[in-house]
């Protein structure tokens, strides 16, 4: 049941951010673009997700256990560290190099052509590659 729900909310998730246009690198790097031809559309894609977002974790901070019966888990540091600058920067820069962010990008990697499949595939080797990292004692 937790994995059938777990489908229904990607489902819905991925089709937020197709209707969303967040699946579309031109829409995205246009969104990005703020000394030439700005789209600020995606900006009300972004605060009605925040709006959500933040009502669902102030929500969910008061729960110990999901509607699924399961324990919550929700970030436990407030930290702003040199680990989550560098991670916010490499993200941006990404993102701002392709035109895609992770969730985006999985949306599309059946329909976005092969820029989305090297995309995908460079964000795992770089999530394998932290995976190293870490383990190795280097982060």
């Amino acid at each position: 049941m937790v994995m059938l729900i777990a489908l229904f909310a990607g489902v819905i998730f991925g089709l937020g951010l197709i209707v969303g246009g967040m699946t579309n690198p031109a829409k995205v790097l246009a969104f990005l673009d703020i000394s030439g031809d700005w789209d600020p559309s995606l900006a009300f894609v972004m605060l009605g997700a925040i709006a959500v977002g933040f009502f669902a974790f102030k929500t969910a901070a008061k729960q110990s256990r999901s509607l699924l019966g399961l324990p919550m888990q929700l970030p436990a540091s407030h930290l702003i560290d040199r680990k989550l600058v560098i991670g916010a920067l490499l993200f941006g820069v990404g993102w701002g190099l392709a035109g895609f962010c992770p969730g985006p990008a999985v949306a599309s990697i059946l329909v976005g052509g092969a820029a989305v499949w090297i995309f995908v595939a460079s964000m795992l080797a770089g999530m394998a590659l932290h995976t190293l990292a870490v383990r190795r004692g280097w982060l």
